[in-house]
């Protein structure tokens, strides 16, 4: 495999609107914010930078991992909480094996799957408001679930900071 056949190419991303009116609206936008900024964070590495692990607290995140388990939230909490979605979880075992990577993981494939999640979870929750109750469980709001989710890809985006500067020296956004 080749590194620059299996790198990832950056996506465009837009800062939400300032003055959001729809509150559902928001919280998509801000997700496809941090999801583009996410996918952004791999562009361009190769394969052994991107599947590096160089926090030794933390022995399993690399940046292709980070993407994988977000790939995981996504599945999870919008597509098969929310939306009552029948698919397998990715992360079902433990540890949490959505961190894992397999030899066919390079950017290029785990972007790809990332970004087939992203139009899964939005199909899955075509119709539903912020109010309603996930479908699965009924615990949570939808309201609840994507603020949730939105927190999440801003936590894990952060660890995308450390570690594309940690591959190649790469700061900002």
């Amino acid at each position: 495999m080749s590194n620059t056949s299996s790198s990832a190419e950056p996506v465009e991303r837009a800062w939400p609107d300032g003055i959001a009116e729809d509150e559902a609206g928001i919280q998509w936008d801000f997700l496809r914010f941090l999801r583009a900024t996410a996918v952004n964070k791999v562009a361009g590495l190769t394969r052994e930078q991107a599947a590096a692990t160089p926090l030794p607290a933390s022995p399993r995140m690399s940046a292709l991992g980070v993407l994988k388990h977000l790939t995981a939230v996504e599945r999870w909490w919008l597509s098969i909480e929310a939306g009552g979605a029948e698919l397998p979880s990715l992360w079902e075992g433990s540890p949490d094996p959505s961190w894992d990577l397999t030899e066919d993981d390079d950017p290029r494939s785990v972007v790809e799957a990332y970004r087939a999640e992203w139009a899964r979870s939005e199909a899955s929750l075509a119709g539903v408001s912020p109010g309603d109750r996930a479908r699965r469980s009924r615990r949570f709001t939808v309201r609840w679930v994507l603020a949730h989710v939105v927190q999440e890809t801003a936590r894990h985006t952060g660890h995308l900071d450390i570690l594309r500067e940690l591959a190649d020296g790469t700061v900002g956004e």
